[in-house]
C-alpha cells in the first residue's frame, strides 16, 4: 500500500468507527427509552388511588387517582391542536371535593365551540395527576384577561382559580360530559427520537465510508496518471 493512501485510509476508518459507535449508542438509548416509556404507561394505567394529602410533582407525576367533587362553573381555555380534528381548547375547571379544591382538565372542545356547562352535583373523576412542562421560549404569555392560555401553567392557573397547584387530567367521569372529549395522560408527548438519531449516524457512517473510498480511488488514479 502506498504511503500516500495510509493517512486518508486511517481517517476514513476512524471516522466510520466513530459514527457507527454513535449510532450504536443511540440504539442502546432507544432500548432504554422504550423501557422507561413502558414503565410510565404501566404506571398511568394502574388502578386509581385517592388524592394524596400532599401531591409532589416528581413523586406523583402520572399517578392514577379517583376523586369525587363538584366541577366549578368557571373554566380556563388552553389552546391545543389535535390530529384529524384541528385547533381547540383544553377546558380547565375547579374540582371541589368539599375539603379541597384542585384543577381538573376536563378535556377537549373545538375552537369554535362554547365551553359546556359542567355536570351538576357530585361527580367522580378517574384520571391522572400531571404537572405538564409545555412552555417553550417561543410560547406566548397567557392571555388571562381574554381567557386564552397557551400552556398549562399550573401555579398561575391555581392562582386564578384559587385551587391547590394540583392538576387531575380526566380519563373518565361518572357523568360523561356532552361536547367535551377527555384527553387523558399518555406517553405520546414524551419525546423518543433515538431511532431517527441512530439512522442519521449510521447513514453518515455510510456516506463517510463512500466519500473516503472515492477520495482514495481518485488519489490512486492521479498517481497512476503521473507514472
Amino acid at each position: 500500500m502506498r504511503k500516500s493512501v495510509v493517512i486518508p485510509l486511517i481517517f476514513g476508518i476512524a471516522g466510520v468507527a466513530v459514527l457507527i459507535g454513535l449510532g450504536k449508542w443511540q440504539v442502546d438509548r432507544l432500548a432504554w427509552k422504550e423501557g422507561v416509556l413502558a414503565d410510565i404507561a404501566a404506571h398511568i394505567a394502574a388502578p386509581p388511588v385517592g388524592l394524596p394529602d400532599a401531591a409532589e410533582p416528581e413523586a406523583d407525576r402520572y399517578l392514577p387517582v379517583e376523586v369525587t367533587g363538584q366541577i366549578g362553573d368557571t373554566a380556563l381555555r388552553v389552546l391545543v391542536s389535535q390530529k384529524q380534528v384541528g385547533a381547540g381548547y383544553r377546558v380547565i375547571s375547579v374540582l371541589d371535593t368539599g375539603a379541597r379544591r384542585v384543577l381538573l382538565d376536563r378535556g377537549f372542545i373545538k375552537v369554535s365551540a362554547d365551553i359546556p356547562a359542567p355536570p351538576e352535583g357530585m361527580v367522580t373523576v378517574q384520571g391522572n395527576l400531571h404537572w405538564p412542562d409545555e412552555r417553550l421560549s417561543s410560547t406566548p404569555e397567557n392571555d388571562v384577561a381574554g381567557n386564552i392560555w397557551f400552556a398549562r401553567d399550573i401555579a398561575q392557573m391555581a392562582d386564578v382559580l384559587d385551587t391547590e397547584p394540583v392538576l387531575v387530567v380526566a380519563r373518565r367521569l361518572s357523568v360523561p360530559e356532552v361536547g367535551v372529549s377527555p384527553l387523558p395522560v399518555d406517553t405520546s408527548g414524551i419525546p423518543n427520537d433515538h431511532l431517527s438519531y441512530a439512522i442519521t449516524w449510521f447513514s453518515l457512517a455510510a456516506i463517510w465510508a463512500a466519500m473516503s473510498g472515492v477520495f482514495i480511488w481518485r488519489m490512486r488514479q492521479a498517481e497512476r496518471g503521473k507514472t
